[in-house]
């Protein structure tokens, strides 16, 4: 099977944004996308909006930016299609948007499928795991100008996985539970048969025969139902991070996007000196993949072939300063460093538990909290609540 990688332009960056609708006076997930869409769309000159688009539950609208050389211009672009979708939200006057790895306490046979074809068949063959897939992330597509460094990039890519799933974390409730995971949105989604970790393969060829494999044996359709954390996007020319959990302010996709884009253009020079890239253990990997869905920004990650640990977020400080000279060209250094901000501050799931903490065990009040960070950007950890309260 020929799979074509179409052209692209070296490390220009395309962000995908999704974000629930709740029902303000409740906080339970809300299924009136399909009415925000077909305002958005009446509204659209064309009558179909270009890049606000449904997904797989009619709870969620999906926000993608168009091609972009800088990360600052990816994000003005989603901030300016998320003002669409709150302006249609506050003319119906009862939701609200939030957006997280996962909802606190909604449960899943609440929520109702988008009616296309591709989601049906998806829940048939997966059923009771597909329908819990209550859950959002952040997708971020870096442009690759040579077809044979995207799996490379990708595989290099995978050592830094848990830094990217650590920052983002942002599911620590599942149906109303704490679950004593940073990220459980990770977990849940690699209970998909093309999800999760990607498999090692040599070369572009190696990559074909596998999606052949697939499709001849009637697993997929074509390559767009690979779902791996990072795989190659052969349709855009990019190598497309998806292992982060949703996020609920704009700072913080700008830092997820400014560091995989300074990741990407990183290795890619790094190829183009003749270097060989840092390739872990495929048991490292996974390992890392859990510790960071399992601790955050607690997990003592294994960094180098040779076993060495260290907590994730002190390698991340020092990966930030690595990455300094090629964000300057990029011109996204101060994307990069609002890394730091979620370092210093926290990151989602950490902001959701102390609030939680705050208010007695009140989910409510960590919709409250996501629906208002997403309005307003990210808010200081409030103190715990008093022994005893």
């Amino acid at each position: 099977m020929h799979i074509e990688f179409a052209r692209s332009a070296r490390s220009t960056v395309g962000i995908e944004w999704e974000i629930a609708i709740v029902d303000r006076a409740t906080g339970e997930l809300a299924s009136v996308a399909d009415r925000v869409l077909e305002v958005l769309d009446e509204r659209s000159a064309g009558g179909k909006h270009p890049w606000i688009t449904s997904e797989l539950l009619t709870n969620t609208v999906e926000l993608v930016s168009s091609v972009h050389e800088r990360v600052a211009d990816a994000v003005a672009d989603l901030e300016g299609q998320l003002a669409e979708v709150r302006a249609v939200i506050d003319e119906l006057g009862e939701y609200e948007l939030v957006c997280s790895g996962s909802h606190p306490f909604s449960q899943w046979y609440d929520q109702h499928l988008t009616d296309k074809p591709r989601y049906h068949k998806l829940i048939e063959r997966t059923r009771w795991w597909g329908r819990n897939m209550m859950i959002w992330g952040v997708h971020v597509h870096v442009g690759i100008e040579d077809r044979d460094k995207a799996l490379p990039i990708l595989d290099g890519l995978l050592a830094y996985l848990p830094h990217l799933q650590a920052l983002s974390a942002s599911s620590p409730f599942w149906a109303g539970v704490e679950t004593g995971y940073a990220s459980n949105r990770a977990l849940m989604f690699q209970q998909l048969p093309t999800a999760g970790l990607p498999y090692p393969l040599a070369d572009w060829p190696a990559y074909e025969r596998y999606v052949d494999d697939l499709v001849r044996t009637g697993v997929i359709e074509d390559h767009s139902e690979v779902r791996w954390d990072i795989r190659p996007s052969p349709r855009w020319g990019t190598v497309e991070v998806r292992v982060c959990d949703g996020v609920s302010t704009a700072a913080e996709i700008a830092a997820i996007g400014a560091l995989v884009q300074c990741l990407v253009e990183w290795m890619s020079e790094r190829l183009d000196r003749g270097e060989t890239l840092t390739v872990l253990q495929p048991w490292y990997v996974r390992e890392n993949k859990w510790r960071a869905a399992r601790y955050g920004m607690d997990a003592e990650i294994i960094t180098d072939v040779a076993g060495t640990e260290r907590l994730v977020g002190d390698d991340l400080s020092d990966l930030l300063t690595t990455l300094v000279p090629v964000a300057e060209r990029l011109g996204c250094q101060a994307e990069l460093q609002l890394v730091r901000a979620t370092l210093g501050g926290g990151a989602s799931y950490q902001r959701q538990l102390r609030v939680a903490e705050a208010a007695g065990g009140d989910l409510t009040a960590v919709v409250a909290h996501l629906a208002r960070e997403l309005r307003e950007g990210m808010t200081p950890l409030p103190d715990a609540a008093p022994p005893g309260t």
